[in-house]
């Protein structure tokens, strides 16, 4: 099995290039519990995302909402949204990924009334997509159709591509979704993203709440506040696991000790190290830096 490490910036964006040789659009399958993390950690992107589970089920955490997916059932995660994912009791839950730059979704005349209202609607962070309605069931066999297109490459594959990324986008519009748009809420994405870019640089170091709240330029009541109802934690809560995430890489280098790793990731203390790591991934750092080397 293939591990893999998903890769982002210090702002939690993606860093994967979704995009073919020729087209603002990525279509592959993921295998949620082989990330190097188990799951697939927080992250965020400019470009929208379909997402249709063909095996087991998932748990997809968007801002503060779970939304668990079915086999068969899909998901549209629109653009710059904070989500993660994870296998929901242990399905070995794969699904079809599918990202496009909303800007390709349609043509320049048509992207200002068809697309722009519903990539900027502060009250669509996300959309089920359920296979038993019409509208989804086109979506998810649209998605299939991509893929297969996307794999084959035959003569005018493109093309065929972008009718079926329109039919898409028809059928995710024509469903009564009114888009609304709040500024109040765009600035809280904004402060919650500065806030874990400041986390993301200064991991390493002492991190005090004081510190957290200053860059979102928010107060420390105010801070707490926006990771309770975003992420469904604490700043320093989040930082631990932050560290605890970063940890898993070094832990998988034969020279570095615990001890090294605790303190290169910003714990001050072995065992408070120990401590957490066990509890959240269920084994001490040693025990997992023993099977990471055996599988080496």
């Amino acid at each position: 099995m293939q591990i893999k490490n998903f890769k982002v910036d210090q702002s939690l964006k993606e860093l994967t290039e979704h995009r073919t040789i020729v087209l603002p659009i990525a279509c592959y399958e993921t295998t949620i519990n082989q990330n190097i993390n188990g799951y697939i950690p927080l992250h965020w992107h400019d470009e929208i995302q379909f997402v249709f589970v063909v095996k087991g089920e998932a748990i997809f955490q968007i801002n503060k909402d779970e939304i668990v997916v079915r086999r068969g059932d899909g998901l549209f995660i629109n653009s710059g949204c904070l989500h993660m994912a994870k296998d929901k009791n242990q399905s070995g839950c794969v699904y079809i990924c599918f990202n496009v730059s909303p800007h390709f979704v349609l043509s320049l005349e048509l992207y200002t009334t068809y697309v722009s209202p519903y990539i900027r609607a502060t009250n669509l962070p996300y959309l089920y997509i359920n296979a038993n309605e019409l509208w989804g069931k086109n979506i998810l066999e649209a998605i299939l159709k991509i893929k297969q297109l996307i794999e084959r490459k035959s003569q005018y594959f493109e093309i065929d591509i972008t009718m079926q990324l329109a039919l898409i986008w028809k059928n995710l519009i024509i469903n009564g979704f009114q888009p609304e748009y709040v500024q109040t809420e765009m600035l809280k994405s904004q402060r919650m993203k500065q806030m874990l870019s400041w986390i993301h640089l200064h991991y390493a170091e002492k991190i005090m709440l004081d510190d957290i709240a200053k860059a979102g330029q928010l107060s420390r009541s105010e801070s707490c506040r926006y990771f309770k109802k975003v992420l469904n934690t604490t700043p320093l809560n989040y930082v631990v696991d932050y560290r605890i995430q970063k940890s898993l890489i070094l832990l998988q280098q034969a020279e570095m000790s615990i001890t090294e790793v605790a303190y290169q990731v910003g714990f001050n203390s072995t065992s408070y190290f120990i401590e957490k790591f066990r509890a959240s991934m269920k084994k001490t750092p040693l025990a997992y830096k023993k099977i990471k080397m055996d599988d080496n």
